[in-house]
């Protein structure tokens, strides 16, 4: 899609087809748009098409009723970062007592939005025109363009010294896929965190898989879930890392949506100990993992690891926390095909949930080998105990 056909969606005619396009079946797309070239440009059509499903698919990351206003580019609705996530953040900011906000590398404007929601005033840039066009038009149709400026400029050549706090997302993904390295986002997370550590408030937003190592000194790093999915991670500088600064408070947390529910480490702990499988299996949310606060997890739940190198933690009491999974084990074997079989053949297992950690084994192979059937459900767990490779098997704790 060009500036020009993004332009003709936001004329009168355009929104009227955009609209009548809420419900259409992507399925059928070649008998609606022979129908709409009837009446309308084909080029319009075409862009129309493009775009409502681009809404349908955003459903999921902004709600249906703001989707079906929003506009999106293809790369903008997958990077655009989740509503729930930006208003966490936005909250954040806000309760720091920001006012005003640089929001660099803006994209269709997810985070923007969010602010502007909470009385912030943002000046969204983005180098890509029509990216700028789509952002403005995000603003225009959720009714926040009195809060939200945006200008099509180069990040690095804006002057952010009148703002309370900055916010990048630098590109992860080039023209090969997904980007690993740091140093090459666009812009690099070395400028992104000087421009971000230059307000008295910075954030950038970076990629979970992000080695601590590369964290910057002087900074807060937030792993954020989302229903169990970890979604980003965060590094706060400023007012937002003051603790960190000053080296009396956590320099890692985890933040789990709903809620919030914020873990971090109040001081180094020791590792886990190390112990035989319990009656409990609890499964750390991916946030706790990324963030390496497990020992703080397991500290909580008075229990322990069953293997050094595996983020499950066992104990032989329940315990409620919001930060991890529990699970009451009945078996724990060696690994093997044949046992695993005659089990869920003896229970009448045909539901099979399989997670897995420290295993290679895939869950679909594993599912596809022991054909499970019967009325009754389990999970098992492909791990290591001890070093060992390991099957437990049981079932999520319905209620604490």
């Amino acid at each position: 899609m060009t500036p020009e056909d993004f332009a003709a969606l936001l004329t009168p005619e355009g929104r009227t087809l955009l609209d009548s396009l809420r419900d259409y079946d992507p399925g059928k797309e070649l008998a609606v748009a022979t129908r709409l070239r009837r009446d309308h440009p084909a080029p319009l059509v075409s862009a129309a098409l493009g775009q409502a499903r681009l809404r349908q698919r955003a459903v999921a990351k902004f709600g249906a009723e703001d989707a079906f206003r929003m506009y999106f580019t293809p790369g903008g609705a997958e990077m655009a970062t989740r509503a729930s996530v930006a208003a966490y953040r936005a909250g954040r900011l806000a309760a720091l007592g920001v006012r005003s906000v640089a929001d660099l590398c803006c994209g269709i404007g997810g985070d923007a939005l969010a602010l502007a929601r909470r009385g912030i005033r943002v000046l969204a840039v983005d180098r890509d025109p029509l990216t700028a066009a789509v952002a403005r038009a995000n603003a225009a149709a959720l009714g926040l363009a009195d809060l939200v400026e945006v200008r099509e400029e180069d990040v690095t050549a804006v002057d952010t010294s009148g703002y309370d706090a900055v916010f990048v997302d630098p590109a992860r993904r080039g023209g090969r896929g997904r980007v690993f390295d740091p140093e090459a986002y666009s812009p690099p997370l070395s400028w992104a965190a000087r421009a971000a550590a230059a307000t008295p408030c910075g954030a950038v937003k970076i990629a979970p898989g992000i080695p601590h190592e590369a964290v910057p000194a002087g900074a807060e790093a937030e792993w954020i879930s989302d229903h169990g999915d970890v979604k980003e991670a965060v590094l706060w500088f400023g007012t937002a890392a003051a603790d960190a600064l000053s080296g009396t408070g956590p320099a890692v947390r985890a933040t789990l949506l709903p809620g919030p529910r914020t873990l971090h480490a109040a001081g180094p702990l020791p590792p886990p100990p190390v112990g035989p499988v319990g009656r409990y299996l609890y499964e750390p949310d991916g946030a706790v993992i990324r963030s390496h606060l497990v020992a703080e997890v397991a500290a909580q739940l008075g229990g322990r690891l069953i293997d050094p190198t595996i983020a499950y933690v066992t104990a032989d009491e329940l315990r409620a926390t919001p930060y991890a999974t529990a699970y009451e084990i009945t078996d724990v074997l060696p690994f093997g095909l044949k046992p695993l079989k005659a089990l869920l053949r003896e229970r009448g297992v045909g539901t099979l949930t399989v997670k897995k950690r420290g295993s290679a084994i895939e869950p679909e192979e594993l599912r596809r080998k022991v054909k499970p059937q019967g009325p009754n459900a389990a999970t098992v767990f492909l791990t290591r105990v001890a070093g060992a490779p390991s099957m437990l098997i049981g079932g999520p704790v319905s209620a604490l």
